[in-house]
């Protein structure tokens, strides 16, 4: 069994694989050594893969080479079952790219827009050649809403909601209504104009906020939870058989 970590900036994803079947998912807020030492109890792990956007973190890596014949960490420098186009591989965070493999292995041979919605939204795109050429980064929709509070002096910081009206009534609305419909128009522009050049487009939606916009989209969008560790669990199957 395979073990695929993560570690975002505000929580950890944890899967379990059995080859490609994912048998065990968690997400948690505060990681520690301790959740490594009970999946080892759990399960007979025989190789992980730890992928963090932050600091490494030692114990947890240590742990790791201990209980594992292999331990992948994953840097632009390992490698993947794809071709990397990306001018500038040592910046790109590694889970866009765990993002884009995995959804090559579920929609082989197609043109690809991968759409991550968490802190960040990203937007990364990988042809049908399984070649990626890179994307853009843009606010999520919580930090769009402390943006608009933390650099003014009068609108308040409110909570997301999944349902607001297109135009707001008061200003509570017209703050949630603003980010909330900015992003889903900004999501189906992105689709719109890809698929003038690559009209079988397909696109993929994953990330925390995932169900804010997968219902609101005018596009036909795959909704796939877990696709960042989906692709980790490929490239440590990757590395496996080299």
């Amino acid at each position: 069994m395979n073990l695929c970590i993560d570690q975002g900036n505000s929580r950890t994803k944890i899967g379990i694989f059995d080859q490609n079947k994912l048998m065990e998912c968690m997400v948690i807020e505060n990681f520690n050594i301790r959740i490594i030492e009970d999946l080892f109890l759990k399960f007979p792990i025989d190789a992980s893969i730890y992928s963090t956007v932050i600091l490494n973190n030692d114990c947890v890596l240590n742990e790791l080479r201990k209980r594992t014949d292999l331990l992948v960490e994953l840097s632009y420098t390992t490698p993947i079952p794809i071709e990397n186009r990306y001018k500038t591989p040592q910046t790109l965070g590694i889970d866009r790219l765990a993002a884009v493999i995995g959804a090559s292995f579920l929609k082989p041979n197609t043109d690809i827009l991968v759409i991550d919605a968490g802190t960040a939204i990203t937007y990364d795109f990988i042809d049908a050649n399984h070649v990626f050429w890179g994307g853009n980064i843009a606010p999520g929709l919580n930090l769009r809403l402390r943006s608009l509070h933390e650099f003014t002096q009068k609108l308040p910081l409110v909570d997301a909601k999944f349902d607001s009206p297109l135009l707001g009534n008061d200003t509570q609305t017209a703050i949630i209504s603003g980010a909330l419909h900015g992003i889903v128009f900004e999501i189906d522009g992105y689709i719109n104009t890809l698929k003038i050049k690559y009209p079988q487009l397909s696109t993929f939606l994953t990330g925390g906020s995932t169900f804010y916009f997968d219902t609101k989209l005018k596009n036909a969008i795959f909704a796939e939870k877990n696709l960042v560790l989906i692709g980790l669990n490929l490239i440590l199957q990757y590395n496996v058989q080299k």
